[in-house]
């Protein structure tokens, strides 16, 4: 296995997991790490809706049909998923993104998608004092 990027959410703390039911990460641990083995930084946890899962399905990437052979259900509304980074910021352009966690977005994605976008969807986010 490749080396993983340092374990860091966008909000610089520790990176929280971000879904095992279903088995999410690019190294299936539940995590959004990342590393030079992953070239589409799967790096923002999304809570998946029907618009995101219709408009990746059209897109090329079918993330709601079950695939036994490769081990997956299937993704339905509300379940937890580590996205590419830039397939998050496409969804954002086309008004499609979904909720996020920013404790469980490794900091990897600022690379990416700005912290301002990132907030717009934030389940998580921190209130302003």
């Amino acid at each position: 296995m490749a080396e993983k990027d340092a374990s860091v959410n966008v909000l610089g703390g520790p990176l929280d997991s971000c879904s095992t039911r279903p088995m999410t990460g690019f190294w299936r641990n539940g995590c959004c790490d990342t590393g030079p083995a992953d070239v589409g930084r799967h790096t923002v946890c999304a809570v998946m809706t029907e618009e995101f899962l219709a408009m990746s399905k059209y897109l090329g990437n079918d993330l709601s049909t079950p695939r036994p052979e490769f081990g997956f259900a299937g993704l339905k509304a509300g379940d937890s998923w580590c996205l590419c980074a830039a397939r998050f910021l496409q969804a954002h352009e086309e008004g499609a993104a979904p909720r996020i966690r920013l404790a469980a977005t490794h900091i990897r994605t600022l690379d990416v998608v700005p912290l301002s976008i990132l907030r717009q969807y934030a389940d998580d986010a921190p209130q302003a004092t």
